[in-house]
């Protein structure tokens, strides 16, 4: 038993007892008496220290649980997750330099970063793009004008982000820019290929809640948002050739930019 959990004090019944317990629970994460990866005592243990019912520990746990504080697994218990995030850093993560390492952008983060990347090519299909890609790529919004590619990418085995990529149709047609493997360099070799060297990136960054695709892919808790990175690449003529949605999880998730102030 932990020695600094006692029951929470009453508020004059203006706060529920779920909270109350939440609050001690929280408390002990950030003091560091619960540690990432300790397990949390049981529902049981936790209603009778508090001379709760079960179901008022249960919602305490949940409540951390929207917070990221604490992950359950199944069959195991609930534990004090991890505070580390995978950091996206937007000012380096194209660098032509980094191409060297033969890893794409999200691997090469990843590894930096000390943690095993997984890419899952989960489609890629023609398509009628969204009204904010069609506007960003410069493609007709009413018109097959786009190749869509939607990549599922995950840090150690846990998903973190989903990432759907839009090409034009009339460039990628026929071409490795159509296949899982689009061989050396990824997309953008292919694209350099076709004479779009990226020079420059405009990244549009939003917080949101999440749609219901995104929780089921990322294994999103309720309450926890998402952040949604809208990038597109623009080559030596200053035309935009690539659009990405890049959607991660907020509570896993870091952005770090370093740009030059002219």
């Amino acid at each position: 038993m932990l020695s600094r959990m006692t029951r929470p004090e009453s508020s004059g019944g203006q706060q529920p007892a779920s909270r109350r317990i939440a609050e001690v629970l929280r408390s002990a994460i950030q003091s560091g008496e619960l540690r990432p990866g300790d397990r949390l005592p049981s529902e049981r243990v936790l209603a009778d220290q508090y001379g709760a019912a079960r179901n008022t520990a249960r919602e305490a746990v949940r409540l951390l649980a929207e917070e990221g504080l604490v992950v359950a697994q199944h069959g195991r218990g609930v534990f004090v997750r991890e505070a580390r995030r995978l950091f996206r850093f937007g000012s380096d993560r194209y660098a032509r330099k980094n191409r060297e390492t033969g890893l794409t952008p999200f691997r090469l983060e990843a590894r930096r970063q000390g943690k095993s990347a997984r890419i899952d090519v989960v489609s890629i299909a023609r398509e009628m793009p969204p009204r904010d890609i069609a506007e960003r790529l410069d493609v007709a919004p009413d018109d097959l004008s786009v190749v869509h590619r939607e990549n599922h990418y995950f840090a150690d085995d846990e998903p973190v982000q989903v990432v759907s990529t839009y090409l034009r149709w009339e460039e990628a047609e026929g071409t490795l820019l159509m296949e899982a493997k689009s061989g050396p360099d990824g997309i953008y070799g292919r694209l350099e290929e076709l004479g779009h060297a990226m020079t420059s990136i405009r990244d549009e960054i939003f917080a949101r809640m999440p749609t219901p695709h995104e929780t089921a892919v990322l294994g999103l808790p309720p309450g926890v948002p998402v952040l949604e990175v809208l990038h597109t690449s623009l080559d030596q003529d200053g035309r935009p050739f690539e659009v990405s949605r890049f959607v991660h999880r907020s509570d896993l998730t870091g952005l770090t930019y370093e740009l030059p102030v002219t």
